[in-house]
């Protein structure tokens, strides 16, 4: 359930006074969970923040668009940022504290230094979208110097995001643990996402496509099918069907990793992208 707010949210936009505000809740003695978003809240989004609430004793969110974690020709300019939508949103859920930074602070003039994470941020995502895991590894590891907490919480739906944050926190010895929260989705099994208001009306009928064929994948394993290859071509199948639906790949991973299998014997983590109309939406699903 939605946490019942206790105090008012505090906007706090500079680095030196975010972190000074964490540190002196952790001296008093409580913990701090924190959800890093780009805003245009959604139930996905809040749902990370109920976690934080259930989990934590107080809650910080940030609301950042990260420039650079968008490619050239991607929606950067015209990424939504409803500002004090999403603030009323975050104060309604019992969120304490947000971090609202201005880009100039966060890549102040003459910056050069980027993370890269190694092979987890290679395939998939990292091949569609050059460079765009460097982008969410320095913000991320920006975001966890400037709200120094206890706990952060993320989305599955951004499945292998999660993986290159958790690389990133093993790697560096960071100390925060990462929470993976579930998918949201909307009652016709869209997964929430701030991208769906691009949507028209009949380009969401077609996205629904990609849930759909992640259901189809279900039943297939359910119902004894092992080959990876049998279930991605049916899910492709299905996604063509829908027609106006262009896919970027359909990939069958074993759980936790982005490594393709061939026989489905355990754990696997089905993962679809593809753009409906200019939209590109991403969805997976954990089989087993």
């Amino acid at each position: 359930m939605p946490a019942t707010p206790t105090r008012s949210l505090q906007v706090i936009q500079g680095v030196e006074a975010m972190r000074s505000a964490v540190r002196e809740i952790q001296r008093g003695g409580e913990t701090v969970g924190f959800v890093p978003t780009m805003g245009a809240l959604h139930e996905g989004h809040l749902s990370l923040v109920d976690a934080a609430a259930a989990e934590c004793d107080r809650v910080v969110a940030s609301i950042f668009v990260n420039p650079t974690q968008f490619g050239p020709n991607e929606d950067f300019t015209k990424y939504p940022r409803p500002l004090e939508r999403d603030l009323e949103l975050l104060r309604g859920r019992g969120c304490e504290l947000a971090f609202v930074p201005e880009a100039a602070e966060m890549y102040p003039w003459g910056y050069g230094t980027s993370i890269d994470v190694g092979p987890v941020a290679v395939p998939w995502e990292g091949a569609a979208r050059p460079g765009h895991f460097a982008g969410v590894a320095t913000v991320v590891l920006k975001l966890f110097e400037c709200v120094p907490a206890d706990r952060a919480y993320f989305g599955r739906k951004d499945y292998q995001q999660t993986l290159v944050v958790r690389r990133m926190v093993v790697d560096l010895n960071l100390p925060i643990t990462v929470c993976v929260c579930p998918i949201v989705r909307d009652p016709d099994g869209l997964a929430l996402s701030s991208r769906n208001v691009y949507l028209g009306a009949d380009e969401r009928q077609r996205a629904l496509s990609l849930s759909q064929s992640l259901r189809l994948a279900e039943e297939l394993v359910s119902s004894g099918q092992r080959s990876a290859l049998v279930v991605r071509e049916r899910m492709l199948a299905h996604l063509n069907a829908a027609g106006g639906v262009n896919v970027e790949y359909v990939a069958i991973l074993r759980d936790g990793s982005v490594d393709e299998v061939a026989e489905i014997g355990g754990p696997v983590t089905v993962a679809v992208a593809a753009r409906v109309g200019t939209t590109r939406l991403i969805d997976n699903l954990r089989i087993g």
